[in-house]
C-alpha cells in the first residue's frame, strides 16, 4: 500500500493581519503543531488502552494550556503592543525580527516529540519474510505458523541437494526423494492460516531506518519481477553452492555417486572402491577419517598438490594415510568418464566388475572407481546477506546460536547451510530453522510489549538471559511436535 506523507494546508481562522488579537502566521503554525502532537500520541495508543490514552492526552492539554496562557500569552500581548509602538515602526526596516519566542515554542514541541513513541509510517505486510524453501526455511516457516505469526516464504527453487536422488538421515523419512520431502512439508504447513509460500527470486532486502519506519527493524523485500513486501524480520535460508571444478565428468555426475557428505550418501557406496577428490593433499586425512568405517579401498586424487611442503604441513597425518593403505595418485586428471549406467541410475542398474567410472589422466593409465567423496569449496548461493552487511566468517554468515541464529544485522537471522556453524545436513537445517523461529517470535513479542508499555529506553528491550532461555525452551517444546514427525528438529539445545 502506498503511504502518502501527511500534508499541511493553510487554514483561514477568521483573523486578518494587523488585528490586535491575531497571532503572526509563524506563531500560529508553531502553536498548532504544539497542540496537535498529543492527538498523534493519543491516536497511536488509544487502540490498546483508550482510558489511559485519554487521560494522558487531557494531562498534556492541561499542561500545555497552563504553560501557554500563563507565560506565552502575556509575552505575545506585550510583543503585539511593542510592534505597534512608534519606536518599533521607526526601526522595523533596519532591525531583524526576533524569532526567539517562536524558536522556544518549536524547541519545546520537538523535545516533546522526541520522547513520545514514533508512529510507524507503514504497517508491515508480514512479521517475517523467509528467503529460501529448503529444509531450514520450511522449518522456520513451520515454527512461526505454530504460534500464528504472519510470515511469507519465498522460494527460488534452487537447492544444494537438488542433484541428489533421496534424503537420508532424517528420522521417519529416510530414503524419500527430495521433491517428495519438500512437497509434504509444504502440504502440512499450508494447513496453517497465517503463513504463505510463493515461488520467486529475491534480489534485494533493504533495511529501513528505525527513525523512518518507527519499528525496531523493518525491511523491504523485492523480487526479480518487481514485487515488494515489507516485514519486521528476515530469515535468510539461502544455502550454499558447491564450487565444482571444470574437470569433465564432475558436474555431469554430481549428486549421483559423486557426493560430499558420508551421512547423506556414503552408506549407499559402502565397501565399494572409492576415490577422494579434494583438490589438495592437505584435506585428504580428514576425508579418510570421515569415511573409513564405510570404505577401505581408497585412492586419493591430489591433482599435482603432493609435494614436500605439503607433506610438512600434514605432519604425522601423512603417515596416517600409509597406515590405512590409502593410495595417493598425484597425476593431473583429464576427465572422469562414466562407464556403467547413466546419471540417475544410482539404485537401478546392475553394477558389474571394473568400476562405474574411469579416471583419465594427462599421462599414464586410467584408474577405475565406483564413486567419489569430495571436499570442494563452497560459496554463498545469494549475496543478500553480504549486501545487508551480515558478517561473513569462513564462507558462512555469522549467526549467534544462543540468540536463535541472529546475525550482526538487527532483525536478520541466518539458518541452514548459509550460516557459519559448519554443519550441513537436513536434521541440522531443521534445528536452525526452528530455533530461529522461536527466538524471532519471542523478540517480536518483547518489542510489541515494549511498544504497549511506551518505554522508549533501549534498555527496555532487554530481558534476563535466563528468562529468555526458559521462554524459548517452553515454546520449543510446544511447537516442535514429536520424534518421527516431518519437521521435528530434536531436543532443545540451550
Amino acid at each position: 500500500m502506498q503511504v502518502t506523507p501527511f500534508m499541511t494546508q493553510n487554514v483561514d481562522i477568521g483573523v486578518r493581519p494587523g488585528q490586535r488579537d491575531g497571532y503572526p502566521p509563524h506563531i500560529r503554525e508553531s502553536f498548532l503543531s504544539f497542540f496537535i502532537k498529543p492527538l498523534v500520541f493519543s491516536g497511536t495508543h488509544a487502540r490498546k488502552n483508550r482510558i489511559v490514552a485519554a487521560y494522558f492526552s487531557l494531562s498534556l492539554y492541561a499542561s500545555h494550556s497552563l504553560c501557554f496562557f500563563c507565560f506565552f500569552e502575556p509575552f505575545l500581548s506585550f510583543w503585539q503592543r511593542f510592534e505597534e509602538s512608534p519606536r518599533r515602526k521607526a526601526t522595523i526596516m533596519h532591525s531583524p525580527r526576533p524569532f526567539w519566542a517562536v524558536f522556544l515554542l518549536s524547541a519545546l514541541s520537538s523535545v516533546l516529540a522526541s520522547v513520545l513513541p514514533a508512529k510507524p509510517l507503514q504497517q508491515p505486510d508480514f512479521d517475517a519474510v523467509i528467503v529460501g524453501g529448503g529444509p531450514a526455511g520450511l522449518s522456520a516457516l513451520s515454527g512461526l505458523a505454530r504460534v500464528r505469526r504472519k510470515a511469507l516464504l519465498i522460494d527460488s527453487g534452487e537447492y544444494r541437494n537438488a542433484p541428489a536422488k533421496t534424503v537420508h538421515d532424517s528420522l521417519g523419512f529416510d530414503g524419500v526423494t527430495n521433491r517428495y520431502y519438500r512437497w509434504l512439508a509444504r502440504e502440512q504447513i499450508s494447513q496453517y492460516g497465517t503463513v504463505a509460500m510463493t515461488n520467486g527470486t529475491v534480489v534485494e532486502v533493504k533495511r529501513v531506518d528505525t527513525k523512518e519506519s518507527g519499528w525496531h527493524s523493518f525491511f523491504r523485500v523485492k523480487t526479480v519481477h518487481g514485487g515488494e513486501v515489507t516485514a519486521r524480520k528476515v530469515v535468510l535460508a539461502t544455502g550454499l553452492r558447491d564450487v565444482l571444478p571444470d574437470t569433465p565428468g564432475v558436474k555431469e555426475n554430481w549428486g549421483d555417486r559423486i557426493f560430499h557428505c558420508p551421512w547423506c550418501d556414503g552408506t549407499e557406496l559402502a565397501d565399494e572402491a572409492l576415490g577422494l577428490l579434494g583438490g589438495s593433499l592437505e584435506v585428504v586425512p580428514n576425508m579418510v577419517r570421515e569415511v573409513l568405517t564405510l570404505n577401505t579401498d581408497l585412492v586419493a586424487f591430489t591433482n599435482g598438490t603432493d609435494g614436500e611442503e605439503t607433506r610438512m604441513k600434514m605432519g604425522r597425518w601423512g603417515g596416517f594415510l600409509g597406515l590405512h593403505n590409502v593410495v595417493v595418485d598425484d597425476r593431473r586428471i583429464k576427465r572422469i568418464v562414466r562407464v556403467q549406467g547413466d546419471y540417475g541410475d544410482f539404485d537401478t542398474f546392475e553394477k558389474k566388475e571394473g568400476g562405474v567410472f574411469r579416471v583419465d589422466f594427462e599421462e599414464g593409465e586410467a584408474v577405475y572407481r565406483d564413486g567419489f567423496l569430495t571436499a570442494f569449496p563452497t560459496e554463498q548461493r545469494s549475496r543478500l546477506g553480504v549486501d545487508l552487511g551480515v558478517k561473513i566468517v569462513a564462507g558462512g554468515m555469522w549467526a549467534d546460536e544462543q540468540h536463535g541464529f541472529h546475525t550482526n544485522v538487527r532483525g536478520v537471522y541466518a539458518v541452514g547451510d548459509a550460516n557459519a556453524d559448519n554443519s550441513t545436513n537436513v536434521p541440522h537445517a531443521l534445528y536452525t530453522g526452528k530455533r530461529a523461529a522461536v527466538y524471532l517470535h519471542l523478540r517480536l513479542a518483547l518489542e510489541d510489549g515494549d511498544r504497549e508499555l511506551n518505554q522508549s529506553s533501549a534498555t527496555a528491550f532487554k530481558m534476563k538471559k535466563r528468562d529468555v532461555e526458559l521462554q524459548a525452551r517452553n515454546l520449543w517444546d510446544t511447537m516442535n511436535g514429536r520424534p518421527g514427525e516431518l519437521l521435528y528438529a530434536g531436543e532443545f539445545d540451550g
